[in-house]
């Protein structure tokens, strides 16, 4: 009875773009092995096809960014100024132009390596340049294209409904936030970040649902884990290996987000409006009723396909122009920390007496690869090759996957996006998911070995 009260029109506007949005973002397959959806493999596939041209074409991305911004900064050019679009783009804080100066300079001496070699190395620059930035270009090139079909047509409206009823008691977040969760986990925390982002600009999120889901949510994919764990020479304990992970990462999410800085985050949208949508179910529905009732009312007032293009190839834009110079600057700067500092090694000390108190083997040397996941999620196992003991190789993988957020990717996209948190939250936010995961991991670890 609900859905003939709308036309064939706007059920097939819903069904058909929803499908599709599901089989490309959510529809795990196997592919060369290793479990993926449809759009990393697009993805992929374009990375392979422009592998030679694309640090080229990101250095281009970078430098067109910096030089406009600045210039509009200098010279206030009147078209951008009176464009809403570029305005967004080029007129920015002075942060911002400092950042995408930096990112400028790193990006043309790894490029074409000039200048110290601690910056274009490949451990710094060149990790990033080479190694993460085309991944990021190929993923923004389809996410921006194609997440409209996720967010336009009401698939998310029929989700959220369905799975508020779990979301909102477990974590106080709209149902909708569970598919970040299973994008993320399906293909690629990039994504999830990008398409958290852009409802937190659509105000479907309050700043701190966005702050939470951003932190919490965007989970490592299984592939990723899958990589970390056989880095550190523990492939065949893959399930219960992920199994903890997911564990620990549910226990960080009741956890985490109920202590500061993620507690102190407004519910208001990003505007500064107060929440005004309501979750509760209307007298004369089911669940599944006004699930479907919310989704067919967003598919009839959905935008055009005209407008749903200008509007994707708007988001790609943003990401390109955006986000990727500030994974340059803060990423290659992290990497310079980790590398040539002692900063992370000195701030692994304190959880030596907490790893011994654990009963982890060869604690002080465990004890160097906490802190440096902050900066990149590989990096813990390529060090934990170096201990011996079994046990806590997996305990230095599965926390290195549980903690989240690291700067050459996951972190840098939130700073990079709209997302109501800085740096110093997101350090404060890591040691929190240390702290929190920690015993969890030790302790069925324990289970384990």
């Amino acid at each position: 009875m609900l859905i003939k009260t709308h036309n064939l029109a706007t059920v097939l506007r819903f069904i058909v773009p929803s499908l599709i949005g599901v089989l490309l973002f959510m529809t795990p397959l196997n592919y060369q092995g290793m479990l993926t959806i449809p759009i990393a493999i697009a993805a992929q596939w374009l990375q392979q096809l422009l592998a030679d041209a694309l640090p080229a074409m990101v250095m281009v991305i970078v430098l067109f960014s910096a030089c406009v911004t600045l210039l509009q900064r200098l010279f206030k050019v009147q078209f951008i100024h009176r464009n809403d679009f570029l305005k967004s783009l080029f007129e920015v804080s002075s942060i911002v132009l400092l950042i995408r100066m930096l990112a400028a300079v790193f990006i043309i001496l790894t490029f074409f390596t000039l200048g110290p070699k601690a910056i274009h190395s490949a451990d710094t620059g060149a990790l990033i340049l080479h190694g993460l930035l085309p991944i990021l270009f190929s993923i923004f090139i389809f996410a921006g294209l194609l997440l409209p079909l996720l967010l336009n047509f009401g698939l998310l409206e029929l989700l959220g409904t369905l799975l508020t009823r779990v979301m909102r008691p477990l974590f106080n977040l709209p149902g909708r936030s569970a598919v970040d969760c299973i994008t993320s986990w399906l293909g690629d925390g990039s994504i999830a970040v990008l398409l958290t982002s852009k409802q937190y600009e659509l105000r479907f999120y309050t700043q701190r649902e966005a702050a939470v889901i951003g932190t919490t949510f965007s989970a490592v994919s299984i592939t990723f884990s899958l990589v970390v764990i056989s880095q550190a020479g523990l492939a065949h304990l893959f399930l219960p290996f992920y199994l903890t992970v997911c564990a620990a990462g549910i226990v960080a999410a009741l956890i985490v987000p109920k202590l500061p800085p993620l507690c102190w985050k407004a519910d208001r949208y990003i505007d500064n409006s107060e929440q005004s949508a309501s979750e509760l179910i209307p007298a004369g529905h089911s669940v599944f009723s006004w699930a479907i009732a919310q989704a067919l009312h967003k598919s009839a007032n959905s935008p055009s396909f005209t407008e749903t293009f200008s509007d994707a190839l708007k988001n790609v834009l943003e990401m390109l122009l955006t986000v990727i110079p500030v994974v340059m600057a803060t990423g290659t700067t992290a990497l310079l920390i980790a590398q040539y500092t002692p900063v992370f090694e000195y701030l692994g000390y304190p959880f030596t007496p907490i790893l011994q108190w654990l009963g982890i083997a060869e604690a002080a040397a465990a004890s160097k690869t906490l802190m440096v996941g902050f900066v990149d999620m590989f990096i813990p196992s390529i060090m934990a090759a170096a201990i011996e003991s079994d046990m806590t190789r997996f305990v230095i993988a599965t926390l290195s996957v549980t903690q989240l957020i690291y700067m050459s990717e996951v972190g840098a996209l939130l700073l990079g996006s709209k997302i109501p948190v800085n740096i110093i939250e997101l350090f404060i936010i890591f040691i929190l998911r240390t702290l929190v995961v920690l015993p969890v991991i030790a302790a069925i670890a324990h289970l384990i070995f």
